[in-house]
């Protein structure tokens, strides 16, 4: 059996534990049913592509996404107990594939006392200060979801892993070991354009972590109030997300594969109202395990990430939030010279400079908003606009885009420039 399907084999065994444990318990919370809080969500998401020119293998011609999903959380926390559960779970039918599919978001049971907690079970994280930019949030992301119009819940995944939580008057800690890897979700063949430097390498292979004792992640939060500044240290050791290349031959390659290489990252970050706002500011140095010396083309090299952002709400429901972020390639001189010629060249800075508008209308009923992100130094953008509107406290319907652009099409965002889409959604809370 293969590195792959082992990491299969065991994400079945994990799925099976779930829903045997769900079994029991189920029929344990009805017996307290006042404590038992259901609630979930009837959704219809379609997102199709402007252009006429689809990708090769595109199923269903402009169509990028089509789901009917139907969503069921459920949370037991008994009054008088220091235990609880909760489990979200999708169930949806996938136009594109043409298939019917569960997507078991999260699933996990806590235990809470006043100076510590326990998390065991599939959960998402999100940690750092930055708006739709992740520096020490190294937790993985559905990035072909967040292109394609999804509701912005989907950009994060959920991970099988332990959470450890102790709370002090001097600083408060969270602690988090998971033993079973997963990547972030990228665009795929048949439903997005994107940059490949040997398109016409078929040969190719997928090795994820395998699960073992050595290869389990650690990530470590500590934070607390100073001055009226929220402040966190953090430190991880585990793997990028996106995958690494190794080829025999990088200037004229028979194969390829792609990895996950090892990382490890040590950050902080503050935020604090000033300015007649926020203001927030996040660092990260990214130390690539694998190729510290930067001389492996096919690895990233290690890098120092950093962002400062600033907020501000306007009088009647006006909201403005502005971003710099940056990333300062180390070793840059050793990447110059191993960088083969079929790759894009990347700045020793790249930048990006974001801006978020936010006006509430009707009473807080109807929403427009508007994302962008701009690299000036890649000279490419993504802009995301978006309306929405509540028309009862259940009933609540989305119109947006994604719109690309950049000089080059091998650039993180100017790669899309064909993946220009319009998306809606209707949502029926319950």
């Amino acid at each position: 059996m293969d590195k792959i399907d082992k990491n299969q084999n065991y994400n079945l065994k994990f799925k099976i534990l779930v829903f045997g444990l769900s079994l029991w318990v189920y029929p344990t919370l009805l017996v307290f049913a006042e404590d038992l809080v259901v609630h979930g969500f009837l959704q219809t998401n379609y997102s199709a592509r402007i252009a006429d020119d689809n990708p090769q293998g595109a199923k269903q011609g402009n169509l990028i996404m089509g789901e009917e999903r139907f969503q069921l959380k459920s949370s037991f926390y008994p009054q008088k107990s220091k235990i609880g559960f909760f489990v979200k779970s999708d169930f949806y039918h996938d136009l594109v594939e043409e298939d019917f599919n569960v997507d078991f978001r999260e699933g996990y049971i806590d235990f809470s006392d006043d100076k510590f907690g326990i998390r065991l079970g599939k959960q998402i994280f999100t940690w750092g200060v930055g708006d739709l930019l992740f520096i020490n949030d190294v937790f993985p992301k559905d990035w072909e979801a967040f292109y394609s119009g999804r509701p912005l819940e989907y950009l994060k995944q959920g991970v099988g892993a332990g959470k450890f939580n102790l709370y002090t008057d001097f600083a408060s800690a969270e602690f988090i070991v998971i033993p079973y890897f997963t990547p972030d979700n990228m665009p795929s063949t048949g439903r997005f354009f994107f940059f490949d430097p040997y398109p016409n390498i078929m040969n190719r292979e997928v090795e994820k972590p395998k699960t073992t004792f050595e290869n389990t992640e650690y990530a470590l939060r500590i934070y607390r109030s100073l001055g009226g500044a929220d402040i966190t240290a953090y430190a991880y050791k585990g793997f990028y997300r996106a995958p690494a290349m190794r080829a025999d031959n990088f200037t004229s390659p028979a194969a390829i594969s792609h990895f996950y290489a090892e990382l490890g990252v040590y950050g902080a970050s503050l935020q604090e109202s000033a300015l007649g706002g926020v203001v927030n500011a996040e660092y990260g140095y990214y130390d690539s395990m694998d190729d510290r010396n930067g001389k492996n083309p096919g690895i990233k090299n290690s890098q120092s990430k950093f962002l400062i952002g600033y907020q501000k709400a306007f009088p009647a429901d006006f909201t403005v939030g502005l971003q710099y972020y940056g990333e300062l390639m180390h070793q840059y001189s050793q990447y110059e010279d191993n960088l083969p010629s079929a790759f894009a060249r990347e700045d020793r800075l790249h930048q990006y400079i974001t801006l978020r508008l936010t006006k509430l209308l009707k009473y807080q009923t109807l929403k427009i908003s508007l994302f962008s992100f701009y690299s000036p130094d890649d000279k490419d953008f993504l802009i995301m606009p978006e309306i929405s509107y509540n028309f009862t406290d259940n009933l609540q319907a989305m119109l947006g885009a994604n719109i690309f652009g950049g000089i080059d099409n091998n650039t993180a965002l100017g790669q899309h420039n064909k993946n220009d889409n319009i998306y809606v959604t209707l949502r029926y809370n319950f």
